[in-house]
C-alpha cells in the first residue's frame, strides 16, 4: 500500500512537471494542465453558442476593422512564435474576429483564438490603435494560455482535477460557468484573485509587444488606458479587484513601451 502511494505521488509529480512552461516574452512559470485539444473543443462549442444567441454584426466598416486588426495581430503572434521555433503551441488556433451588438464594455478571446468584440467598446477605443490595444491584450490572454491557468486551478477546486471531459460529462452546467468565469466574467475575491491580477499585467505586456509588431502605436495604450478609467467611474482598491489599479496599469505600460518597441524592431528583420 506504502508502495502504490508512493508511485501515484510520482506521478501526480510527472504530471506538474510536465505542465510547467513559460508564457512567452515574460518567461513566468506557469503550471497549467488542462488539455489544450480538449480545451479547444469546449471552446468551439461555446464559441458557436455564444454567437447563435447574439446579433452579430457582420457587415460595415467596424466589424471589418475589427477582423482587419484581429488578423494583424494574429499575424505578429504567428512571426514571433515561428521565429522562436514555437510554432507547436498555435496548432489548436483557428482565427476568428466577430463584433458583437452589445452595449457592454468589453471584448475577450477564448481558447484557439476566438474573439469577440462588443460594441460598446468602441466609443472608448477611439480609434484604430484604441481597438489594437484591446485586440493584443486579449490575444494575450489566449497564447499565455492564462485561461488554462485559471480552468486548472478551478478544476482542482471544484472537481479534484479530474479530465476536463470527465467534468463536461458528469457535471456540465459547473463545467460551463467555470470556463465562462475563467476567459469572460473574471474571478471574485478569493483564491483566484492574484493570479488574475498578475494576468491581466502580462497580457498589458505581451499584447503591447503584438500589437506593436503589428504596425500600430503602443503610445495610444495609456491613452486607452485613461479612457477606460474615466468610463469605470470609482474603481475598487487594488487589492480587491482582479485587474491592476488603472494609475499602475499606466504606469507599467509606458515603462513597457521602449521594450516594446526594441521587440518589433527585432521580430521585423
Amino acid at each position: 500500500m506504502k508502495k502504490l502511494a508512493v508511485i501515484l505521488a510520482f506521478a501526480a509529480l510527472l504530471v506538474v512537471v510536465e505542465a510547467c512552461k513559460r508564457v512567452p516574452i515574460t518567461g513566468r512559470k506557469q503550471v497549467s494542465f488542462v488539455n489544450e485539444g480538449e480545451l479547444t473543443t469546449l471552446s468551439n462549442t461555446e464559441y458557436r453558442k455564444f454567437l447563435d444567441e447574439h446579433k452579430v454584426i457582420s457587415g460595415g466598416t467596424d466589424a471589418a476593422r475589427i477582423r482587419e486588426i484581429g488578423q494583424k495581430i494574429a499575424a505578429a503572434v504567428e512571426v514571433y512564435y515561428r521565429k522562436n521555433k514555437m510554432e507547436k503551441e498555435l496548432e489548436n488556433f483557428a482565427w476568428e474576429f466577430n463584433l458583437v451588438d452589445d452595449k457592454t464594455v468589453n471584448a475577450w478571446c477564448m481558447p484557439g483564438g476566438k474573439v469577440v468584440f462588443y460594441t460598446g467598446i468602441l466609443p472608448v477605443c477611439a480609434d484604430d490603435d484604441g481597438i489594437a490595444v484591446v485586440m493584443g491584450h486579449e490575444v494575450a490572454h489566449a497564447v499565455a494560455r492564462h485561461g488554462n491557468e485559471r480552468m486548472s486551478q478551478g478544476m482542482l477546486a471544484q472537481f479534484g482535477g479530474v479530465a476536463l471531459s470527465l467534468a463536461v460529462a458528469s457535471q456540465p452546467g459547473a463545467t460551463q460557468d467555470l470556463f465562462m468565469t475563467a476567459y469572460g466574467v473574471g474571478a471574485n475575491v478569493g483564491v483566484l484573485l492574484p493570479f488574475s491580477r498578475k494576468h491581466e499585467s502580462e497580457a498589458d505586456k505581451l499584447g503591447l509587444v503584438f500589437m506593436t509588431m503589428a504596425g500600430y502605436n503602443p503610445e495610444k495604450a495609456p491613452e486607452f488606458w485613461k479612457r477606460m478609467a474615466g468610463d469605470g467611474g470609482n474603481e475598487p482598491p487594488e487589492f480587491i479587484s482582479t485587474h491592476p489599479s488603472n494609475a499602475n496599469r499606466i504606469k507599467e505600460i509606458n515603462n513597457y513601451i521602449p521594450i516594446a518597441r526594441r521587440y518589433a524592431a527585432e521580430y521585423s528583420n
